[in-house]
Protein backbone atom coordinates (compact mmCIF):
# COMPACT_ATOMS: atom_id res chain seq x y z
CA UNK A 1 0.00 0.00 0.00
CA UNK A 2 2.70 2.24 0.85
CA UNK A 3 4.44 1.47 -2.35
CA UNK A 4 1.13 2.41 -4.13
CA UNK A 5 1.15 5.74 -2.31
CA UNK A 6 4.78 6.71 -3.10
CA UNK A 7 4.04 5.86 -6.87
CA UNK A 8 0.74 8.35 -7.07
CA UNK A 9 3.07 10.61 -5.34
CA UNK A 10 5.32 10.25 -8.18
CA UNK A 11 2.61 10.86 -10.82
CA UNK A 12 1.25 14.01 -9.08
CA UNK A 13 5.08 15.55 -8.60
CA UNK A 14 5.53 14.91 -12.69
CA UNK A 15 2.25 16.46 -13.24
CA UNK A 16 2.59 19.68 -11.06
CA UNK A 17 6.44 19.97 -12.35
CA UNK A 18 4.95 20.26 -15.63
CA UNK A 19 3.15 23.57 -14.78
CA UNK A 20 4.00 27.04 -15.78
CA UNK A 21 6.46 27.47 -12.60
CA UNK A 22 8.67 29.44 -14.16
CA UNK A 23 7.78 32.04 -16.17
CA UNK A 24 10.10 34.48 -14.25
CA UNK A 25 13.50 32.90 -15.12
CA UNK A 26 12.79 31.69 -18.48
CA UNK A 27 12.91 34.17 -20.99
CA UNK A 28 15.05 32.52 -23.15
CA UNK A 29 14.72 28.52 -23.87
CA UNK A 30 16.73 27.71 -27.03
CA UNK A 31 20.41 28.42 -25.93
CA UNK A 32 21.48 27.47 -29.37
CA UNK A 33 19.82 30.23 -31.17
CA UNK A 34 22.11 33.52 -31.85
CA UNK A 35 21.42 36.35 -30.08
CA UNK A 36 21.16 40.01 -30.50
CA UNK A 37 23.89 42.10 -29.89
CA UNK A 38 22.71 43.98 -26.83
CA UNK A 39 23.34 43.90 -23.19
CA UNK A 40 21.09 41.77 -21.28
CA UNK A 41 21.66 39.68 -18.01
CA UNK A 42 23.52 36.16 -19.22
CA UNK A 43 21.51 32.87 -18.01
CA UNK A 44 24.03 31.63 -16.25
CA UNK A 45 21.46 28.93 -14.47
CA UNK A 46 17.64 28.63 -15.02
CA UNK A 47 16.75 27.66 -10.94
CA UNK A 48 17.82 29.39 -7.98
CA UNK A 49 18.83 25.87 -7.13
CA UNK A 50 20.87 23.22 -8.74
CA UNK A 51 21.43 20.14 -6.65
CA UNK A 52 22.61 21.05 -3.63
CA UNK A 53 24.18 24.19 -4.06
CA UNK A 54 22.15 27.63 -3.98
CA UNK A 55 22.77 29.34 -7.50
CA UNK A 56 23.09 32.84 -8.19
CA UNK A 57 19.55 32.95 -9.87
CA UNK A 58 17.27 34.97 -8.35
CA UNK A 59 13.65 35.31 -8.31
CA UNK A 60 11.71 38.33 -9.46
CA UNK A 61 10.42 41.29 -7.80
CA UNK A 62 7.07 40.73 -6.84
CA UNK A 63 7.03 37.14 -7.36
CA UNK A 64 6.58 34.44 -4.48
CA UNK A 65 7.93 30.93 -5.29
CA UNK A 66 6.31 28.09 -3.35
CA UNK A 67 7.98 24.77 -3.79
CA UNK A 68 8.02 21.39 -1.95
CA UNK A 69 11.30 19.26 -1.77
CA UNK A 70 11.18 15.61 -1.04
CA UNK A 71 14.61 13.56 -0.53
CA UNK A 72 13.77 9.78 -0.36
CA UNK A 73 16.21 6.86 1.10
CA UNK A 74 19.23 5.27 -0.50
CA UNK A 75 18.27 3.47 -3.66
CA UNK A 76 20.50 0.75 -2.86
CA UNK A 77 22.63 -0.73 0.58
CA UNK A 78 21.28 -0.81 3.92
CA UNK A 79 18.52 1.23 3.82
CA UNK A 80 17.65 0.82 0.15
CA UNK A 81 16.98 -2.01 -2.24
CA UNK A 82 13.22 -3.90 -3.20
CA UNK A 83 12.51 -4.18 0.70
CA UNK A 84 12.26 -0.76 1.01
CA UNK A 85 11.27 -0.25 -2.95
CA UNK A 86 14.46 1.64 -3.60
CA UNK A 87 13.63 3.92 -0.93
CA UNK A 88 10.64 5.25 -2.06
CA UNK A 89 9.28 3.98 1.06
CA UNK A 90 10.88 5.93 3.69
CA UNK A 91 10.87 10.21 3.56
CA UNK A 92 14.99 11.23 4.39
CA UNK A 93 14.13 14.79 4.47
CA UNK A 94 11.32 16.80 3.41
CA UNK A 95 11.21 21.10 2.63
CA UNK A 96 8.37 23.37 2.45
CA UNK A 97 9.68 27.11 1.59
CA UNK A 98 8.46 30.44 -0.05
CA UNK A 99 11.02 32.53 -1.95
CA UNK A 100 9.89 36.16 -1.85
CA UNK A 101 11.73 38.30 -4.77
CA UNK A 102 11.89 41.86 -2.77
CA UNK A 103 13.80 43.41 -5.38
CA UNK A 104 15.43 42.83 -8.53
CA UNK A 105 18.90 41.90 -6.49
CA UNK A 106 16.98 40.79 -2.86
CA UNK A 107 15.18 37.54 -2.14
CA UNK A 108 13.89 36.52 1.04
CA UNK A 109 13.52 32.58 1.64
CA UNK A 110 11.22 31.44 4.68
CA UNK A 111 11.10 27.01 5.07
CA UNK A 112 10.65 24.26 6.94
CA UNK A 113 12.52 21.12 6.66
CA UNK A 114 11.57 17.54 8.49
CA UNK A 115 15.25 16.95 8.76
CA UNK A 116 16.98 13.73 9.05
CA UNK A 117 18.39 12.06 12.24
CA UNK A 118 18.28 13.51 15.44
CA UNK A 119 17.98 17.30 14.28
CA UNK A 120 14.78 17.88 12.80
CA UNK A 121 11.62 20.04 12.26
CA UNK A 122 13.88 22.90 11.13
CA UNK A 123 12.90 26.62 10.26
CA UNK A 124 14.98 28.29 8.17
CA UNK A 125 14.89 32.46 7.49
CA UNK A 126 17.13 33.24 5.34
CA UNK A 127 18.37 36.44 2.64
CA UNK A 128 19.97 36.11 -0.72
CA UNK A 129 21.89 39.19 -1.92
CA UNK A 130 23.05 39.46 -6.11
CA UNK A 131 25.73 41.90 -6.22
CA UNK A 132 27.43 41.24 -9.48
CA UNK A 133 25.38 40.48 -12.77
CA UNK A 134 27.22 39.26 -15.80
CA UNK A 135 25.89 40.59 -18.89
CA UNK A 136 25.80 39.17 -22.21
CA UNK A 137 28.19 41.31 -24.89
CA UNK A 138 29.14 43.44 -22.30
CA UNK A 139 32.89 42.47 -20.51
CA UNK A 140 32.78 45.13 -17.63
CA UNK A 141 30.49 42.55 -16.31
CA UNK A 142 32.07 39.07 -16.22
CA UNK A 143 30.71 37.31 -13.64
CA UNK A 144 27.49 37.25 -11.35
CA UNK A 145 28.35 36.82 -7.47
CA UNK A 146 25.54 36.63 -4.69
CA UNK A 147 25.56 37.03 -0.95
CA UNK A 148 22.87 34.51 1.27
CA UNK A 149 22.96 33.94 4.59
CA UNK A 150 20.57 32.11 6.91
CA UNK A 151 19.07 31.95 10.51
CA UNK A 152 18.08 28.22 11.46
CA UNK A 153 16.39 27.01 14.58
CA UNK A 154 15.47 23.27 15.14
CA UNK A 155 12.36 22.71 17.11
CA UNK A 156 12.29 19.15 18.11
CA UNK A 157 12.15 18.04 21.34
CA UNK A 158 15.35 17.83 23.43
CA UNK A 159 16.68 14.33 24.05
CA UNK A 160 17.67 13.52 27.44
CA UNK A 161 21.02 12.13 26.85
CA UNK A 162 23.58 14.55 26.63
CA UNK A 163 25.84 12.20 24.30
CA UNK A 164 23.33 13.27 21.92
CA UNK A 165 23.32 15.89 19.16
CA UNK A 166 19.57 16.67 19.94
CA UNK A 167 20.24 16.98 23.80
CA UNK A 168 19.85 20.99 23.94
CA UNK A 169 19.66 23.08 27.45
CA UNK A 170 18.13 26.20 25.83
CA UNK A 171 16.57 27.95 22.68
CA UNK A 172 20.46 29.09 21.83
CA UNK A 173 21.27 25.53 21.55
CA UNK A 174 18.75 24.99 18.65
CA UNK A 175 20.15 27.70 16.37
CA UNK A 176 22.85 27.36 13.22
CA UNK A 177 23.84 29.76 10.69
CA UNK A 178 24.90 29.74 6.99
CA UNK A 179 27.34 32.31 5.21
CA UNK A 180 27.64 31.40 1.65
CA UNK A 181 29.48 33.25 -0.92
CA UNK A 182 28.27 32.65 -4.96
CA UNK A 183 30.62 33.16 -7.79
CA UNK A 184 29.52 32.27 -11.14
CA UNK A 185 30.04 32.66 -14.80
CA UNK A 186 28.40 31.40 -18.18
CA UNK A 187 31.04 30.05 -21.05
CA UNK A 188 29.23 29.13 -23.87
CA UNK A 189 27.52 26.44 -23.34
CA UNK A 190 28.85 25.44 -20.01
CA UNK A 191 28.17 27.68 -16.40
CA UNK A 192 30.00 27.23 -13.33
CA UNK A 193 30.03 28.36 -10.06
CA UNK A 194 32.13 28.59 -6.78
CA UNK A 195 30.02 28.42 -3.64
CA UNK A 196 32.52 29.14 -0.77
CA UNK A 197 30.76 27.85 2.77
CA UNK A 198 30.56 28.41 6.63
CA UNK A 199 28.22 26.78 8.63
CA UNK A 200 28.24 27.61 12.71
CA UNK A 201 25.98 25.69 15.22
CA UNK A 202 25.58 26.88 18.54
CA UNK A 203 25.38 23.08 20.06
CA UNK A 204 27.77 20.55 18.53
CA UNK A 205 28.87 17.17 20.28
CA UNK A 206 32.32 17.92 22.58
CA UNK A 207 34.49 16.55 20.16
CA UNK A 208 32.49 18.06 16.38
CA UNK A 209 33.20 21.55 15.21
CA UNK A 210 31.03 24.08 15.92
CA UNK A 211 31.69 26.00 12.34
CA UNK A 212 32.92 24.10 9.95
CA UNK A 213 34.26 25.93 6.27
CA UNK A 214 33.38 24.00 3.06
CA UNK A 215 34.07 24.50 -0.64
CA UNK A 216 31.35 24.04 -2.97
CA UNK A 217 31.35 24.12 -6.50
CA UNK A 218 28.68 23.55 -9.40
CA UNK A 219 27.82 22.91 -12.83
CA UNK A 220 25.65 23.35 -15.78
CA UNK A 221 26.62 21.39 -19.02
CA UNK A 222 24.05 22.61 -22.24
CA UNK A 223 23.51 18.82 -24.07
CA UNK A 224 21.96 20.55 -26.65
CA UNK A 225 18.52 21.12 -27.35
CA UNK A 226 16.57 21.45 -24.06
CA UNK A 227 18.65 18.95 -21.78
CA UNK A 228 21.38 20.26 -19.25
CA UNK A 229 23.61 17.99 -17.19
CA UNK A 230 23.96 19.43 -13.28
CA UNK A 231 26.72 18.77 -11.10
CA UNK A 232 27.54 19.82 -7.54
CA UNK A 233 29.68 19.30 -4.90
CA UNK A 234 31.01 20.28 -1.60
CA UNK A 235 33.63 19.33 0.48
CA UNK A 236 33.85 19.81 4.45
CA UNK A 237 37.29 20.81 5.86
CA UNK A 238 37.27 19.29 9.10
CA UNK A 239 40.09 19.31 12.04
CA UNK A 240 41.87 15.49 12.16
CA UNK A 241 40.90 15.39 15.85
CA UNK A 242 37.34 15.54 15.30
CA UNK A 243 37.18 13.28 12.50
CA UNK A 244 39.50 10.51 14.66
CA UNK A 245 36.93 10.89 17.59
CA UNK A 246 33.91 10.44 15.08
CA UNK A 247 35.92 6.88 13.31
CA UNK A 248 36.17 5.32 17.38
CA UNK A 249 32.42 5.51 17.78
CA UNK A 250 32.01 4.16 14.03
CA UNK A 251 30.86 7.46 12.06
CA UNK A 252 32.76 8.26 8.83
CA UNK A 253 31.80 11.84 6.89
CA UNK A 254 31.29 12.27 3.10
CA UNK A 255 31.67 14.69 0.55
CA UNK A 256 28.39 15.45 -0.23
CA UNK A 257 27.81 14.89 -4.67
CA UNK A 258 24.55 15.83 -6.43
CA UNK A 259 23.87 14.46 -10.22
CA UNK A 260 20.82 15.83 -12.29
CA UNK A 261 19.60 16.35 -15.56
CA UNK A 262 17.55 19.65 -16.47
CA UNK A 263 14.93 19.24 -19.21
CA UNK A 264 13.78 22.96 -20.29
CA UNK A 265 10.42 23.28 -21.89
CA UNK A 266 8.43 26.87 -22.69
CA UNK A 267 7.38 27.09 -19.20
CA UNK A 268 9.35 25.07 -16.59
CA UNK A 269 11.99 23.37 -15.53
CA UNK A 270 12.51 19.79 -14.51
CA UNK A 271 15.19 18.41 -12.61
CA UNK A 272 15.83 14.77 -12.35
CA UNK A 273 18.51 14.61 -9.21
CA UNK A 274 20.28 12.17 -7.13
CA UNK A 275 22.71 12.88 -4.40
CA UNK A 276 24.15 11.32 -0.93
CA UNK A 277 23.13 13.98 0.86
CA UNK A 278 21.64 13.22 3.65
CA UNK A 279 19.57 16.78 4.47
CA UNK A 280 18.37 19.05 2.06
CA UNK A 281 19.27 22.18 4.05
CA UNK A 282 23.40 23.14 3.58
CA UNK A 283 23.31 23.97 7.83
CA UNK A 284 22.98 19.94 8.06
CA UNK A 285 24.73 17.77 5.22
CA UNK A 286 27.59 20.25 5.21
CA UNK A 287 28.81 18.48 8.43
CA UNK A 288 26.75 15.65 8.13
CA UNK A 289 26.69 14.15 5.45
CA UNK A 290 27.20 9.98 6.21
CA UNK A 291 26.47 8.41 3.16
CA UNK A 292 28.60 7.35 -0.01
CA UNK A 293 27.58 6.82 -3.35
CA UNK A 294 30.48 4.09 -3.55
CA UNK A 295 27.71 2.18 -1.33
CA UNK A 296 24.89 2.83 -3.22
CA UNK A 297 23.97 5.28 -0.70
CA UNK A 298 22.46 7.73 -2.89
CA UNK A 299 18.91 9.08 -3.54
CA UNK A 300 16.96 10.80 -5.94
CA UNK A 301 14.71 13.59 -5.06
CA UNK A 302 11.80 15.93 -6.39
CA UNK A 303 10.34 18.74 -6.17
CA UNK A 304 7.29 21.10 -7.06
CA UNK A 305 7.61 24.52 -7.79
CA UNK A 306 5.14 27.06 -8.20
CA UNK A 307 5.69 31.33 -8.95
CA UNK A 308 2.86 33.32 -8.07
CA UNK A 309 2.57 36.93 -9.24
CA UNK A 310 1.27 39.30 -6.64
CA UNK A 311 1.24 42.01 -7.97
CA UNK A 312 -0.09 40.81 -11.52
CA UNK A 313 -3.82 43.15 -11.50
CA UNK A 314 -1.27 46.37 -10.95
CA UNK A 315 0.80 45.76 -13.75
CA UNK A 316 -1.97 44.48 -16.38
CA UNK A 317 -3.04 48.25 -15.64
Amino acid sequence: MRCFIALACCCMTLQGLCQDTTVNILPVINEDTPKKEEKQPAHIFYSPRLINANTVQMISKGILEFKISHYFDDLAGDFGGLKNFFGIDNALDIRIGFVYGISKRVNVTLARYKGSFQVQRMYELGLKWLVLEQMDNDPSHPVSLALYANAVAATMKSGTNPAQENYVQGFSDRLSNLYQLMLARKFGRISLQLNPTLVHRNNALPYDQKTIFAMGGGARIHLGGRYSLLLDYFHSFRNQSSIDSFKTRGIKFYDALGVGFEILTGGHVFHLNFTNATDILENRFVPRTVRTWSKGQFRWAFAISRDFDLFWKKRRK
